[in-house]
């Protein structure tokens, strides 16, 4: 693997992060979450995990 390829995905996997963070920091204080928004939470860090270093 490349240097290059080491830092985009190191920076993929921190943008993952934040977005998980962002998202469990808005579910966390309420005690009902709808799947909907839950599943828009995954599949944004399924997105952000699953693109190649070419995009």
């Amino acid at each position: 693997m490349t240097e290059l390829q080491d830092v985009i995905e190191t920076t993929t996997i921190e943008d993952a992060l934040a977005l998980i963070d962002q998202g469990l920091g808005g579910l966390t204080e309420r005690q009902l979450v709808s799947t909907a928004e839950v599943t828009d939470l995954l599949l944004d860090v399924r997105s952000l995990l699953s693109e190649s270093p070419a995009e």
